[in-house]
């Protein structure tokens, strides 16, 4: 399969050095900033094109590594060319491949997205053998594309259009939610006399370690803390001192640790601390 990139931005050159280094047929790049797509087809030893029309017509495959806001509007200036039996994909976590339409006619249309969080342009691609790939779309491809990422040793988990947003949901809060809990820990800490950059400093170690024992034990065998304990005293205390807003972000999330105690501990009873939670 010749694949092409619309965008060449983090994601698209990202992806596409990684295929070429697993030896996957990447042809080139098209981007509405030609020295974006110039960069990009050098460093992934591969073709620029300086239209869609010649980029569409030399792939198999067209990934649309846009932003999201874009995917749509570059659809519908690929959309009246000759399309039959090519392959469109977009990587957004959001938007399902019903991006993918025109009128009643079958699209070839996939909705594949790395869960992993692209920070650099020319490294990212180092770590994508640890990304989690899911895919969703017109079933002629699905086991296709499983295999070819799995090929790459890549894990993938096919998944349906109807739960795209609650599956989207569930990345934004393991990666983008988890940086305002970060913020709000670290402003409590500035609130007890520390610099802001003492703080992110001094909370890293317990954030990764944190991290890292999700990673090798598990959530329930990694849970430690106040809610674990049935500490009330100390839960009590958190309550006195923390805003309005903080609180009750406090006291949801320790409603769910309490899920997880109390998996962890069948025989405990977190009934008062519940309560508490609840009523504070």
């Amino acid at each position: 399969m010749k694949i092409g990139f619309v965008g060449a931005g983090k994601v698209g050159v990202s992806l596409g050095k990684y295929f070429k280094l697993h030896k996957k047929d990447v042809i080139g790049y098209y981007s509405k900033n030609p020295d974006s797509a110039r960069e990009a087809a050098k460093f992934t030893d591969t073709d620029y094109f300086s239209t869609l029309y010649d980029i569409l017509n030399s792939c198999d495959a067209l990934f649309l590594t846009v932003p999201d806001k874009d995917i749509g509007r570059v659809w519908e200036s690929l959309k009246d060319f000759e399309i039959k039996n090519k392959i469109f994909c977009h990587c957004s976590g959001a938007l399902s491949s019903a991006v993918f339409q025109k009128g009643d006619r079958e699209v070839l249309g996939y909705s594949i997205h790395p869960m992993y969080a692209f920070n650099d342009k020319y490294t990212s691609y180092k770590e994508l053998s640890n990304a989690y790939f899911t895919i969703e779309g017109n079933k002629k491809y699905l086991d296709f594309f499983k295999c070819f990422f799995e090929s790459m040793g890549n894990p993938v988990k096919i998944i349906s259009e109807d739960n795209k947003s609650k599956y989207h949901a569930s990345c934004v809060y393991v990666s983008n939610l988890v940086i305002a809990l970060v913020n709000m820990g670290a402003d409590l800490l500035i609130e007890s006399g520390f610099k802001k950059e003492e703080a992110i400093d001094a909370l890293m170690p317990l954030f990764m370690n944190n991290a890292n024992n999700i990673a090798e034990r598990g959530l329930i065998d990694s849970l430690t803390g106040p809610i674990e304990r049935n500490d009330i005293t100390t839960v009590m205390k958190h309550l006195n001192v923390l805003s309005n807003e903080a609180k009750d972000i406090y006291k949801l999330l320790s409603l769910g640790l309490i899920d997880i105690a109390e998996e962890k501990y069948e025989n405990t009873d977190y009934g008062n601390i519940k309560k508490i939670l609840k009523e504070e």
